[in-house]
């Protein structure tokens, strides 16, 4: 019988170790599905909507999000119902916050969706897993950039990613079905609400900073009148930029 080496025997275990980044988050994310569900249950006297759509459900269920939080320690927390840090003073959001903002915008295969705030990219693979296209905008150029190789990594060529300042939309690629704001304004910004479709709905935080803000639901109806709801109390990063 033929003795293997040290140097043989360290290669196979190697290989049967899994590659990092691959390791098995599922019974994670499955947890983490329990605990949107069960804020959606525990919030539905704010928000009206005591479960959210199966579909957003699936696709909560089927992004990665661990591959959206930058490598380290904070990876294993990837799927726990909080935002994390992903440098540059932003965060990812909230699992439950993303769900609902996702669920409000009522979006399907056909819709055309702006992101002001792509951040670390989550809420945009989550939406392009609905929508027929999303077009998101990042102001801090390393995040964009980060966000738009992991979105291209992971197969979602329905983004379009782009660096700049969001305040004022992406007026080329106007009218949009969905607007979802990742950061708050103090005011809701009129170019928003001026390149949402007839029956369009955006949903943006609003506040000041260091206060309790709003998460708020804007429609627009066939004949282009607005109308505001306010769904939750929410706490947000800062919408920056020459605003």
């Amino acid at each position: 019988m033929q003795k293997r080496t040290l140097t043989g025997i360290l290669l196979i275990i190697s290989m049967m170790q899994p590659l990092r980044g691959e390791e098995d988050y599922g019974p994670k994310r499955e947890g983490m599905i329990e605990a949107i569900r069960e804020m959606a249950a525990d919030s539905h006297e704010y928000t009206g909507r005591a479960t959210l759509s199966p579909k957003v459900i699936a696709a909560m269920r089927k992004v990665l999000r661990h591959e959206f939080v930058p490598a380290g320690r904070l990876r294993d927390s990837a799927y726990e119902n909080r935002p994390l840090p992903i440098g540059e003073g932003q965060t990812i959001s909230q699992p439950y916050i993303v769900a609902l903002m996702t669920d409000l915008a009522e979006i399907d295969e056909d819709s055309v969706v702006l992101e002001v705030g792509t951040g670390s990219g989550y809420q945009a693979a989550v939406l392009a897993e609905l929508a027929r296209h999303v077009y998101t905008i990042e102001i801090i150029e390393e995040l964009g950039q980060r966000a738009e190789r992991v979105l291209q990594r992971l197969g979602y060529s329905n983004v379009t990613v782009r660096i700049g300042d969001g305040y004022n939309g992406w007026p080329v690629h106007a009218p949009f079905d969905a607007i979802l704001v990742t950061a708050a304004p103090e005011e809701i910004p009129q170019s928003l609400i001026d390149q949402l479709a007839p029956g369009g709905r955006l949903v943006i935080p609003v506040g000041a900073t260091n206060a309790v803000q709003s998460l708020l639901l804007v429609r627009k109806d066939a004949e282009g009148h607005v109308s505001k709801q306010s769904v939750l109390p929410v706490g947000f990063v800062p919408l920056t930029g020459d605003h």
